[in-house]
């Protein structure tokens, strides 16, 4: 679409704000043209006077006309080129106005860039089109599409090659189009098509967006830059589960439910395509409600610490707890930490919420015995604050929790994101004290050039892993890899996920851990643990006494911990 020069944009402003004034002044040239016409038939009535005495006069016949009624022969011609003049000026004028409003008519419902329909517009011309389809038995579907990693592309490339993506885009849209489909921008790199089909027959609509995702996997070729470019596709359609086209379906709600889907798509990994349904939209909502109970507990406390028990598997002696996060909620009930925790983490609330627990975490610890240890998982968006190792440190000095005490987890994939500021986190707390272990070993990337630079404290292998120890062979080998690779480093390894006696045995047969897992017992609150330590002599005022040990050290004495944490 032409862009129109400013000249033009300050007409069609003009003639929309300005329509009265042009009325009143139409009115006055129209009074115009009147006298105009009223001198042109008084003209008629003098000329035919006058003129003959005046051609007399010149041939020398006759006397010439009166003075008054030349006069007033003169004052017609003048009325009636006033009068011509001014009815000429108001036809350009009018036609002038008729442009512009024509124009103004453009901007308001297609889009500048890409010449599509826009937001405004899709609505009417899909409304009708709908009406248009139902009495023919017939359906529309509607398809929101949005491109992936956008703004990337921008950030990248610039905003000029931003706008020929988009550009591209919909031109190649509009190649695959049908002749009667819509097609329109909605802003930003949002698009939506208008498909009619046959009822009964879905499948001409999934054919329509394969040809879509052919077309958009060509790369799109530039002056001096290339942009490959994927979509994710959200489809809603006025067909029913029954095969029959819903007349209450308007383009309104065929828009929110296209929308749903294709977030549902963007969810499930992009570039892919969903077709509506209603749980896409029970779980949106289900999913905002979320948002806004985390928001809620936050500011009530309501995430607690629960505390699941490490073991020294050689001696069974309890080493200490690794802490892990509940959330009871009062509206919505137990929600797991797989859950919560991501929707924390795209919130950006996942720091709050970690030192929420970090802090009622220290106070609890500083009840146990002084060599029992704790240890806590750190998203990885943590790790991407440079300050993050300070206000750890800042909350260990604040709360007088010994730094030799605690132990953080961080995954194999923190190591990929941000190499240096990693390595820079873990040498800052480990030169006070503070123990950094590789958690969930086995499941990511890490390398051995990694394990070598980066001085770990301690691996904990994936508990699906330890789980293949159970009834599986490859597992064994597995762990024996990583235990060989543990002793080769001269780093000590945690298994996670004992969960039954046969683990427990075969990992013993492999070399010297620590453990955990429901086998010695489900996350407990600090109370449980409390009460249990207490019996245990493993409270901070009194160290246990040789009966305690005893009952506590050794096979027997942590398959005892498991029966009373069951």
């Amino acid at each position: 679409m032409e862009t129109l020069p400013s000249g033009t944009i300050t007409k069609m402003f003009n003639a929309k704000t300005d329509k009265q004034g042009n009325s009143k002044r139409a009115e006055r040239d129209l009074i115009a043209l009147g006298i105009a016409v009223a001198a042109i038939i008084m003209f008629v009535g003098t000329g035919s006077s006058v003129l003959p005495q005046i051609a007399r006069n010149w041939i020398g016949v006759g006397e010439g006309p009166d003075t008054i009624l030349v006069n007033a022969l003169l004052l017609n011609i003048a009325l009636i080129i006033f009068g011509w003049r001014r009815y000429n000026e108001l036809i350009a004028e009018i036609a002038e106005r008729k442009k512009a409003e024509e124009s103004a008519r453009l901007l308001a419902e297609t889009d500048p860039l890409t010449g599509c329909l826009n937001r405004r517009s899709i609505k009417s011309a899909a409304d009708a089109l709908i009406a248009q389809q139902l009495p023919q038995e017939r359906a529309v579907a509607l398809l929101m599409i949005d491109l992936d990693n956008f703004k990337l592309v921008n950030d990248l490339n610039g905003h000029s090659v931003g706008d020929s993506v988009l550009l591209q885009t919909a031109e190649r849209l509009n190649a695959v189009l049908p002749e009667n489909g819509l097609l329109a921008r909605l802003g930003g790199d949002e698009f939506a098509c208008v498909l009619p089909f046959e009822t009964h027959h879905p499948d001409i609509v999934e054919s329509h967006i394969a040809r879509i995702f052919e077309t958009m996997a060509v790369p799109m070729n530039f002056d001096s830059h290339s942009a490959e470019v994927s979509m994710s596709i959200g489809i809603a359609s006025t067909e029913n589960d029954i095969g029959q086209a819903d007349r209450t379906q308007s383009i309104s709600t065929l828009m929110h439910q296209a929308d749903i889907a294709m977030y549902h798509a963007k969810k499930r990994g992009k570039n892919r395509h969903f077709w509506f349904d209603p749980s896409m939209e029970k779980e949106l909502r289900f999913r905002n409600d979320l948002e806004a109970g985390i928001r809620r507990a936050l500011s009530r406390q309501e995430f607690v610490p629960y505390y699941e028990q490490q073991i020294d598997l050689e001696t069974g002696s309890l080493t200490g707890f690794e802490m892990l996060a509940r959330w009871d909620s009062p509206e919505l009930g137990s929600i797991p930490p797989t859950i919560f925790i991501p929707i924390a983490e795209e919130m950006g609330v996942i720091a709050e919420l970690s030192e929420m627990l970090l802090k009622q975490a220290f106070e609890d610890a500083k009840e146990w015995h002084s060599d029992l240890t704790l240890s806590v998982n750190i998203s990885p968006l943590q790790l991407d604050d440079s300050w993050f190792a300070q206000r750890l440190l800042k909350l260990l000095v604040a709360h007088n929790f010994p730094a030799q005490r605690l132990e953080i987890e961080v995954t194999e994939s923190c190591l990929h994101e941000n190499i240096g500021m990693v390595r820079n986190m873990i040498t800052s707390l480990k030169n006070q004290g503070v123990k950094v272990s590789l958690d969930d070993f086995g499941t990511g990337y890490s390398s051995l050039g990694q394990l070598r630079s980066l001085p770990f404290d301690r691996i904990k292998i994936d508990r699906s892993f330890i789980r293949e120890l159970g009834d599986d062979e490859s597992g064994v080998k597995i762990v024996d890899a990583i235990v060989s690779l543990g002793e080769g480093l001269n780093i000590p390894i945690t298994a996670e996920g004992i969960e039954d006696e046969r683990i427990l045995a075969n990992l013993k047969k492999l070399g010297k851990f620590k453990g955990q897992g429901y086998h010695y017992g489900m996350p407990e609150p600090h109370s449980h643990v409390k009460a249990r330590l207490a019996t245990m002599g493993l409270l901070a005022d009194r160290r246990p006494d040789d009966e305690s040990s005893e009952n506590f050290d050794g096979e027997q004495g942590s398959r005892g911990s498991h029966r009373e944490a069951n």
